[in-house]
């Protein structure tokens, strides 16, 4: 894992002041790196029968369209709102400086299907948090909530249902 964690480029002081930016676009850029990060993560499900990959916006929907692809299953998309055409649920999340929205299409996953939930980091939790509430509601299954990295020092995973966390790159 430490030859796909290198290739992940650090941005010092983005967004903010005192923040070290974790930039996957220089390891999506790489064919071979990114077709290795979607086959470790993908191995994970086989056979797990994945229904829908729910992708989160917007790099999420680059990893989720992938696994979906590989695992043969559908692929919903969660938005920030007013992006998706047809009617929505909505679910407004607390942030550490405010609150956020999101939404997904109302019929995008029925009741008792499995869900698999992708994401390109796992920070503080708080998105994901919100994700893995919506698709709850809709009655998804939640098989897992899976990252291409997690920032382990920020404990994001305590806002995920226990042993429902997956995490290819730590840092």
């Amino acid at each position: 894992m430490e030859d796909l964690k290198s290739i992940i480029r650090n941005i010092p002081d983005f967004p903010k002041k005192g923040i070290l930016f974790k930039d996957i676009t220089t390891l999506l850029a790489d064919a071979k790196s990114f077709q290795r990060m979607v086959d470790l993560l993908s191995h994970r499900y086989v056979g797990e029968k994945i229904d829908k990959v729910v992708g989160v916006e917007a790099r999420g929907f680059i990893i989720g369209a992938a696994l979906a692809y590989k695992l043969g299953a559908g692929i919903v998309l969660v938005r920030k709102p007013g992006k998706l055409p047809s009617e929505t649920f909505k679910k407004t999340y607390d942030l550490e400086y405010g609150t956020d929205t999101l939404e997904i299409h109302t019929d995008a996953i029925k009741k008792g299907e499995r869900i698999l939930i992708a994401d390109d980091l796992l920070a503080t939790g708080g998105t994901m948090g919100a994700v893995v509430d919506m698709v709850k509601e809709l009655g998804g299954e939640i098989v897992e909530c899976c990252f291409m990295a997690e920032l382990e020092f920020l404990d994001g995973k305590k806002k995920l249902p226990e042993g429902k966390c997956f995490s290819l790159l730590k840092f």
